[in-house]
C-alpha cells in the first residue's frame, strides 16, 4: 500500500533498485520492468553465471489450472544477452528475423533491441525498491528463505505479486519495498500497482492523463498479496499495432489480436513478435485468422504454396496445411506468449460457402490438421499443453451445437451479438471442459444494423451485467473485447479489463464505485463523485440509440414532451460537464475533454441535429440552429485534433451523420455502412416573405402534427378545431399549444379559454413582423374548481388575432378534453390517466423471493431508469405461477377487453440453450399467465426475428410486438398485474399498459401517477425525464 502523506514508521522510497548487483543482475535483475528479459551469454560478459538461457516460465499450463509444469518454450531464436560497461549492464533481446513466410527460414545474422540498464553496485541509500520474480531472482529467494518475506502464496499462482516492506533486507540497506511477481507478469503487475497508487495512470499516454508531482510518497508497513487474475487471458482486439503494443499493458491486460484488414503483424515489422514476448503480451490472432497467421497472409503468401489459391480446405488443404505450418513454425520461438485460433471461416470474415453438414465436416478436418501440425511443430509438446481456442462466431455457433466436436483442452469462445449481448453461455458438460470457456465481446462494431464506431456510446452497467453473468457460468479463461480504434473508447475498456483482471471486486452493481474509482486515478478524488455521475449518465444517454442509428424521427416531438425532454438532459449534463472541466487543473482539462467532455457535448449535438431536424417542418429558425450544431460538431472534432499539436489528429475523422435511409432490406431499413461524407437530415425552408393562405400565424397542439387555421394530411380538410391530448387528475400537470409565424405581418394574439378552471400561460402575446416571438402557450386545469369527479368535459380554447383574417379558413379552436377521475384516496398503485398506465419496472408494489431466488434492481441500466432481473444469475429456471414474482397494483378507469401490455426488454439472447429460453409468464388477477418467449431458438448466421430492431432501440418491445400481450380488463378498479421471469438474464425495464391511449413514442410514455407517491396537483408527469420542457426548440 502506498500513501502520499507523512507518517511516523513509514519509509520514504528514495530510490528505485531494480538489480543493482553487477554479479546478481541475472537473478535480481530480470522480469523487473516491462520486458521479460533473462540473461544469456555474451562476448562482453564478465559474470560466469551467464549461459544461453531459454525463457519459460511463461508456459501455458496443462488444463490452464495451475503453473505450467509443461507446455511450449521458447526456442533458441529468442535469447537475451547482456554487456556490462563499468558500474552499469545493459541487456539486449536477440531474435532471428524470419527470411521467408512461404517456406520458414530464418536470417543467419541475429537482430536485438535494448532492453533495461541495470546497475552494477548497490546505491548508498538507505531505502530502496527490489524486484524480482520468484525462483527467477536469487536476491527474491535469499529473502524468501531468511523468513523476511513469505513467498508461498506464489507457488502455483498465474500472474501473483506480493508487495511488502521489510527490515534490514541487505547489508548497509535499512528497508525495502519487496514486489516479488510468481511469474513475469506478476512482478510487472506489481509494479504497475505501486506507479498506479503513486498518481501515474494507465492512461497517461493514451488519454493524455498528466501524472502529479508529490512531495513525496510513502510505503505503508502492510503487506499486499494479489490474487491470480479472474480471467487468464484478457485482451483487445485493437487497429493498430504502435503505440498500443508498448502502453496497454498497464491496464493489467496480457493478450492481443492485431489488427486484421490493413496489416500482418508477424510480416510488416520482423520485431512485432519479438517486442510483444519481450515485455510479456500473449499474442493471437482474431476469431477468422488461424494459426497465428494474418488474413493479408493468404492473400500474398497463399498462391505460392501451389494448388488451386482458395481459401478451402475442402478443395486445397495441401497448401493450407502449409500455410498453418508456417504460422506455427513462425510462432514457436515464442510459443510460451502464444495463444493459437483455431479452425477457420470463410474469406474475408465470411461464412464457409458450404451446407451446414459439410462445415461441420470441413471444420473437423481442419482442427485435426491443425492440432497436427502443432504436434509436429512443437515435438516433445503435449498438444493439450498448448493453449488453442475456437472462437463460436455467428454460424460457427450452430455448426457446435449441431454437433462439431471440439478438443477438451481448446478454449469454447463463445460471442455477443456485436452489439453487447452475449449469445451463449457454458451449460452443462460445458462447464466441466478443461479448456473451459471465454467471451468475445464488442464495445465497436461494423455491420448490421449500422455501424457503431464514432466515439463511445457504451453503457458501462451493461458491459458489468453481461460478463458478471460469463464469470459466473465460468467462461473466465479468454475475454476479448473488440475496440475497434482503442482512442475514443478508454473508458470502457478500462473498465472491461478491470473486471476481467477481479471479477469478485467488481461484481453486479459496482459500476457506480468503480467509475468513482477511476475517475479519483485520473482527475481528482474532490471531483470524482461528480465526474463518475456524468460517465454514469452519458452511458445511458448514447446507449438509448447509437449515434449512427438516431434519424430526425427517432424522438417524438408532438408526444410525450419526449424530444424537448431529450434535449433538456443534454444540455443539463452539458453544463455539468463543462462546471467539472473548469474546476479541473489546466493540465487534466485535456484528457477530461477526450474521455468525457466531448463525448457529452458531441452527443447533444448530434441528437439535436436529428431533433431539430424534426421538428424543422415549419420553422426556419430551426433550420439555421440545426446548421450552427452542425458547424458545432466540426468544432468539437478539430478541438479533440489540434490536442497537443495534433497528436490525436484525424482520430475523430469517423463519419456518423448522414447514413443512407433509402436503402430497404429484409430485416432493417437504412444501409447498414458509414457515410463518406458527414450530412445533414433533410431540411426545409418555408418562404418567409409571402403570407401563408391560412393567415400569419399558426396553431399547433400537442398530441398532433396538424395545424390549424387551413388544411394538412393531419386533420380534416377545413377544420379548424384540435385537441390537445386529454387531461385529468392523474395525467401530465400541463399540455402545450405551439403558435407560430407563417406570414409577413405581426400579429396580437388571444388564447381565450370558456371555462374558468381551464387556465392558459401565457394568454395573449404578439407573433410575427420584425419583433414578434413563437410561443408555447401551457394549459393547466385547477382541479379545485373542476367539476367535481366522476365527469368528463370537453372545454374550448378560442384563439383570436388581431390580424384580418384567418386567409379564408375560420379561427381556431383548441379543445381541451377534461375528465376528473377519482381513485380511492388510500390506493398505492399506479392510476391510469389517458388510458394507459406506464411503469418502470423497479418500482414494483411487491417483490417476492421464493427459495432465496428474487429480482435485483440494476441502477441506471438500459434507456430511461433501471432494469430489474432474477439474481442469483446460476439461479435454475423458476416455474411461471410458483417461481418469484413482480406485482404491480393498477387502477383503471376505461374498461376494454383488450388492453395491451408491452415489457420494455433488454435485447438479450438465450444464453443457457435451447432447453432455457428465456420466458417470461403474465397475468392479471387471476386469469391463467401467458408464456411469452421474445427471442426465438435460432441458428445459423442470422439471428432471430426481429433482432436488428431490438438491438437498434435497445430493447425489445419498441418495434413489432414480440412482447406484447393482450388481456380482458373490462371491470373498472383496482387490478393487479403480475410478471414471473424464468431464467437469469431477462431484465425488464419498462411496462406499458395499453387500454387504447398510447402514443407513437421512443421511449414509452412518462411513468404514471404511484398513489402513495405522488400527489393531485403536484405530479408533473410531463416527460419520461421529469425535466423542464418549457422552452423548446
Amino acid at each position: 500500500m502506498m500513501s502520499e502523506r507523512n507518517g511516523h514508521d513509514q519509509s520514504r522510497l528514495i530510490v528505485v533498485a531494480i538489480g543493482w548487483l553487477r554479479d546478481q543482475w541475472t537473478d535480481s535483475g530480470k522480469n523487473l520492468t516491462l520486458g521479460n528479459w533473462v540473461s544469456s551469454n555474451s562476448t562482453n560478459s564478465t559474470s560466469s553465471k551467464r549461459g544461453n538461457v531459454e525463457r519459460a516460465e511463461d508456459a501455458a499450463p496443462k488444463g490452464w489450472q495451475d503453473v505450467p509444469e509443461s507446455g511450449p518454450q521458447n526456442g533458441p531464436q529468442s535469447v537475451t544477452r547482456a554487456t556490462a560497461a563499468g558500474s552499469q549492464t545493459t541487456v539486449y533481446y536477440w531474435y532471428n528475423p524470419v527470411t521467408s513466410f512461404i517456406n520458414y527460414t530464418l536470417a543467419q545474422t541475429a537482430s536485438n533491441f535494448t532492453g533495461p540498464t541495470l546497475l552494477n553496485n548497490a546505491p548508498n541509500k538507505k531505502t530502496v525498491i527490489i524486484v524480482g520474480t520468484v525462483d527467477k531472482s536469487t536476491l527474491i529467494t535469499q529473502l524468501g528463505n531468511s523468513g523476511k518475506i513469505d513467498l508461498s502464496e506464489l507457488k502455483n499462482c498465474w500472474e501473483c505479486f506480493i508487495s511488502q516492506v521489510v527490515e534490514n533486507p541487505l547489508p548497509g540497506v535499512a528497508k525495502a519495498l519487496v514486489i516479488a511477481g510468481a511469474d513475469t507478469r506478476g512482478t510487472i503487475y506489481g509494479l504497475y500497482d505501486i506507479s498506479e497508487q503513486i498518481g501515474v495512470s494507465p492512461w497517461n499516454w493514451w488519454a493524455d492523463v498528466p501524472a502529479v508531482k508529490k512531495e513525496g510518497v510513502w510505503a505503508l508497513a502492510q503487506r499486499k498479496f494479489q490474487k491470480s487474475p479472474t480471467v487468464r487471458y484478457r485482451g483487445i482486439f485493437i487497429n493498430d499495432e504502435q503505440p498500443a503494443l508498448t502502453n496497454w499493458i498497464e491496464l493489467r491486460a496480457n493478450y492481443l489480436w492485431p489488427a486484421m484488414w490493413g496489416s500482418m503483424f508477424g510480416v510488416d515489422d520482423e520485431a512485432n513478435q519479438p517486442i510483444a514476448d519481450a515485455y510479456g503480451i500473449v499474442m493471437g490472432t482474431s476469431h477468422t485468422e488461424p494459426m497465428a497467421r494474418a488474413t493479408n497472409e493468404w492473400n500474398r503468401f497463399g498462391k505460392p504454396l501451389g494448388g488451386n489459391g482458395q481459401w478451402e480446405f475442402d478443395t486445397n488443404n495441401k497448401s493450407l496445411t502449409e500455410f498453418f505450418t508456417v504460422g506455427a513454425q513462425r510462432a514457436k520461438p515464442y510459443g510460451a506468449n502464444t495463444l493459437f485460433t483455431m479452425a477457420m471461416r470463410g474469406s474475408g470474415d465470411t461464412a464457409l460457402l458450404l451446407t451446414e453438414q459439410q462445415a461441420i465436416e470441413v471444420l473437423q478436418n481442419v482442427v485435426t490438421t491443425q492440432r497436427e501440425v502443432l504436434g509436429k511443430v512443437f515435438n516433445g509438446t503435449d498438444v493439450s499443453d498448448i493453449p488453442q481456442m475456437w472462437c463460436l462466431y455467428k454460424e460457427v455457433q450452430s455448426y457446435y451445437e449441431k454437433g462439431l466436436d471440439v478438443p477438451e483442452d481448446v478454449t469454447l469462445l463463445w460471442a455477443d451479438d456485436n452489439w453487447g449481448n452475449i449469445r451463449r453461455l457454458p451449460v452443462g458438460k460445458e462447464l466441466d471442459r478443461v479448456g473451459r470457456a471465454g467471451i468475445y465481446y464488442h464495445v465497436d462494431y461494423v455491420g448490421d444494423p449500422r455501424n457503431y464506431k464514432w466515439i463511445n456510446t457504451i453503457q458501462l452497467e451493461k458491459t458489468t451485467e453481461q460478463m458478471h453473468h460469463a464469470y459466473e457460468r465460468q467462461a473466465d479463461r479468454i475475454w476479448i473485447l473488440n475496440v475497434g480504434d482503442l482512442k475514443p473508447l478508454e473508458i470502457p475498456i478500462n473498465h472491461f479489463l478491470d473486471l476481467a483482471y477481479d471479477a469478485e471486486k467488481w461484481g453486479q452493481g459496482s459500476t457506480s464505485e468503480w467509475l468513482k474509482a477511476w475517475a479519483s486515478r485520473d482527475f481528482t478524488p474532490e471531483l470524482s463523485d461528480r465526474i463518475a455521475k456524468v460517465v454514469s449518465t452519458y452511458g445511458m444517454y448514447a446507449a438509448r440509440r447509437k449515434y449512427e442509428l438516431i434519424q430526425w424521427d427517432t424522438y417524438s416531438v408532438v408526444n410525450y414532451n419526449e424530444a424537448d425532454a431529450i434535449i433538456a438532459q443534454w444540455q443539463a449534463l452539458a453544463v455539468e460537464a463543462q462546471s467539472i472541466y473548469d474546476k479541473l487543473p489546466v493540465e487534466f482539462q485535456p484528457s477530461f475533454y477526450e474521455m468525457v467532455l466531448q463525448p457529452v457535448l458531441g452527443g447533444g449535438v448530434v441528437n439535436m441535429i436529428h431533433i431539430g431536424a424534426g421538428k424543422n417542418r415549419i420553422a426556419n429558425s430551426v433550420a439555421d440552429k440545426v446548421r450552427d450544431w452542425f458547424s458545432e460538431d466540426h468544432k468539437l472534432t478539430q478541438r479533440y485534433h489540434d490536442l497537443f499539436n495534433g497528436k490525436w489528429n484525424h482520430m475523430l475523422d469517423q463519419t456518423h451523420l448522414g447514413y443512407d435511409l433509402s436503402w430497404h432490406g429484409a430485416l432493417y431499413d437504412g444501409y447498414w455502412q458509414q457515410p463518406m461524407r458527414n450530412t445533414l437530415p433533410p431540411l426545409s425552408y418555408v418562404q418567409s416573405l409571402e403570407t401563408s393562405l391560412a393567415g400569419n400565424i399558426g396553431v399547433s397542439p400537442e398530441g398532433t402534427n396538424a395545424s390549424v387555421a387551413g388544411d394538412d394530411a393531419w386533420h380534416d380538410n377545413s377544420g379548424n378545431t384540435l385537441k390537445v391530448p386529454p387531461m385529468d387528475p392523474y395525467g401530465p400537470k400541463t399540455r402545450w399549444i405551439d403558435i407560430f409565424a407563417r406570414g409577413t405581418a405581426g400579429c396580437q394574439w388571444t388564447a381565450s379559454p370558456v371555462a374558468p378552471y381551464v387556465k392558459v400561460t401565457p394568454n395573449t402575446g404578439f407573433t410575427g413582423g420584425n419583433n414578434g416571438t413563437d410561443y408555447r402557450v401551457l394549459v393547466s386545469i385547477d382541479w379545485s374548481k373542476a367539476p367535481p369527479a366522476p365527469n368528463s368535459t370537453v372545454v374550448n380554447i378560442n384563439i383570436t388575432s388581431s390580424c384580418p383574417t384567418w386567409g379564408n379558413f375560420p379561427a381556431p379552436i383548441i379543445q381541451v378534453p377534461v375528465n376528473n377521475m377519482a381513485a380511492p384516496a388510500d390506493f398505492r398503485g399506479f392510476i391510469e390517466s389517458d388510458k394507459h398506465i406506464s411503469i418502470e419496472a423497479a418500482h414494483a408494489t411487491r417483490n417476492t423471493s421464493v427459495n432465496g431466488v428474487s429480482y435485483a434492481v440494476l441502477s441506471n441500466y438500459g434507456r430511461t431508469l433501471s432494469g430489474v432481473t432474477l439474481s442469483p444469475v446460476l439461479a435454475e429456471t423458476q416455474p411461471v405461477g410458483t417461481g418469484p414474482v413482480l406485482e404491480y397494483d393498477i387502477y383503471t378507469f376505461t374498461n376494454t377487453t383488450a388492453a395491451n401490455v408491452t415489457l420494455y426488454l433488454s435485447p438479450s439472447h438465450n444464453n443457457l440453450g435451447f432447453a432455457r429460453p428465456l420466458r417470461y409468464g403474465i397475468a392479471f388477477d387471476a386469469e391463467t399467465p401467458k408464456i411469452i418467449q421474445p427471442t426465438s431458438n435460432y441458428t445459423g448466421q442470422d439471428y432471430p426475428k426481429g433482432w436488428n430492431q431490438a438491438v437498434a432501440d435497445g430493447a425489445w418491445g419498441v418495434s413489432g410486438n414480440m412482447t406484447t400481450t393482450k388481456h380482458d380488463l373490462s371491470v373498472k378498479g383496482k387490478h393487479t398485474l403480475r410478471i414471473w421471469v424464468e431464467q437469469p438474464g431477462m431484465t425488464v425495464q419498462k411496462v406499458v399498459v395499453d387500454l387504447g391511449g398510447v402514443r407513437a413514442s421512443y421511449l414509452g410514455p412518462p411513468e404514471s401517477f404511484l398513489g402513495g407517491r405522488d400527489s393531485v396537483g403536484m405530479y408533473e408527469g410531463t416527460n419520461f425525464a421529469g425535466v423542464g420542457v418549457e422552452k423548446p426548440l
